[in-house]
């Protein structure tokens, strides 16, 4: 993804969480073959048991590089990357900013209140997983038109965790390509991390220009697909969350003119999305198998069937019901018409929004229990028209709105904040939807001609 490397000039290399060095390695090979006459290394690994690895890897590229008649000298940096950075950049240990950085940073959260948190505020960065730590600090380490490339999780594309990230690369560096790995389950088999991936190209000081928007199913990079995209297709106009949005493959005129068609927020609506208030396990004490006078219908995914919420489902070994007390009335909703969304979908489930409607008449009483693992919309936590509901899980069922989601969500589960993220009709063509749904859910194929935005396959 680097621009081509010029012959003859000096080249200064950050690898943050080196490992054994093979990105490293790549990238000498790549300076040998573009003629870099002197190319410096500094590398960093925290885990001592892979210097040896890492020191070999190291004097390898040197032997690279001096054998095509340049020079060569790389640093080993065993200290803990966040909580040296400034006492690098400023010490006088590092006399020159790097050229270029490469990453493939560790996946892990930590705490508000951790050392590696303070030492992140002090530097004007605001993040909670090393992985967008290690990239915020290499970016602020480079020079100006310096070049990083790394690989990461897709999840810093969307949600408030990750919006003061999103804002500093935004403001800092020119977005120049994004690969996406559509699977996330054969990129890296070897990691735990149930999401996509992307690996990013980034200009820091550079004027941002159209995105390279390309993709793979996984890390053989077959039938790889790519598109030229403009900035504005990325970042939406006015979006205040700075969300990116990765749509790999080229929009139809129907997608284009959907996307006009369906720009409202849940606001704008006058509805809203939450997470499903009731956790079962801290509710165990007041939950019952059996209904009765003072209980509450729970409803859980499993209760979502073809579109609609059937209650109860006695063949299955989750309680039915949580009683109406003291303790258990703030968490629980007052009956009305609700749109259920399953929050945890399976690996490579074809759909990641799977709706279904509640009405009153599902459960008969005068509250509902949601389980956590399950998303709400709402009006004012309460329930909203009938039709409206029916309508919005019309929409929310829809290919088009799946494949929105996709563009800038790459999680197996789909939280309350994509949600919100999404864009929807206005009331009355949910309303007038709604209006045509009876007892039986609409199909796929009705639905999608019903939503348009896709093409409708036989």
């Amino acid at each position: 993804m680097f621009r081509t490397l010029e012959g003859g000039t000096a080249v200064r290399l950050l690898d943050a969480g080196s490992g054994i060095g093979s990105l490293t390695a790549a990238f000498a090979q790549r300076a040998a073959a573009d003629g870099v006459s002197n190319l410096e290394i500094e590398a960093w690994e925290i885990d001592e048991k892979l210097h040896g690895h890492l020191s070999e890897t190291l004097e390898a590229c040197g032997t690279l590089i001096r054998n095509k008649g340049g020079s060569f000298k790389f640093a080993l940096q065993s200290d803990d990357y966040i909580l040296s950075f400034d006492n690098l950049l400023f010490s006088g240990r590092r006399t020159r900013r790097p050229t270029h950085a490469i990453l493939n940073p560790p996946y892990k959260k930590f705490s508000s209140d951790s050392a590696h948190r303070k030492a992140l505020r002090n530097r004007g960065i605001e993040t909670a997983n090393l992985y967008s730590a290690f990239v915020a600090l290499a970016l602020q380490s480079l020079e100006v038109g310096g070049e990083l490339v790394a690989i990461t999780p897709r999840s810093f594309c969307n949600g408030p965790y990750f919006r003061p990230y999103r804002e500093l690369i935004l403001a800092t560096a020119n977005i120049v390509r994004v690969h996406v790995f559509e699977s996330r389950t054969h990129a890296f088999k070897g990691d735990e991390v149930l999401q996509e991936n992307v690996i990013f190209h980034l200009v820091k000081g550079e004027a941002q220009g159209q995105v390279l928007v390309t993709s793979s199913e996984d890390a053989t990079f077959s039938n790889v697909t790519v598109k030229q995209t403009p900035f504005e297709q990325i970042v939406l106009p006015g979006d205040r969350e700075k969300i990116l949005h990765l749509a790999t493959h080229d929009e139809t005129a129907a997608t284009s003119s959907a996307m006009a068609r369906y720009h409202h927020t849940l606001d704008d609506v006058g509805l809203a999305v939450s997470t499903g208030p009731v956790v079962d396990f801290r509710m165990r004490d007041h939950l019952r198998s059996v209904g009765g006078a003072g209980r509450a219908p729970m409803v859980y995914s499993h209760h979502m069937e073809r579109g609609f919420i059937v209650h109860p489902k006695l063949d299955d070994k989750k309680p039915e019901f949580i009683d109406i007390n003291s303790e258990t009335r703030k968490w629980l909703m007052p009956s009305g018409c609700y749109v259920v969304i399953r929050r945890l979908s399976s690996k490579e489930e074809r759909r990641r929004i799977v709706p279904a409607i509640y009405t009153p008449q599902a459960a008969p009483g005068p509250f509902i229990g949601f389980d956590n693992k399950t998303n709400i919309v709402h009006q004012a936590k309460h329930g909203m028209a009938e039709a409206v509901a029916k309508g919005m899980a019309v929409y929310l069922a829809s290919t088009f709105a799946d494949q929105w989601l996709r563009r800038f969500s790459g999680h197996t589960q789909v939280n309350a904040g994509d949600l919100h993220a999404l864009r929807y009709p206005d009331r009355e063509t949910l309303r007038a939807w709604g209006e045509g749904v009876g007892a039986i859910f609409p199909s796929q194929r009705e639905i999608d001609e019903l939503v348009g935005g896709v093409d409708v396959q036989n």
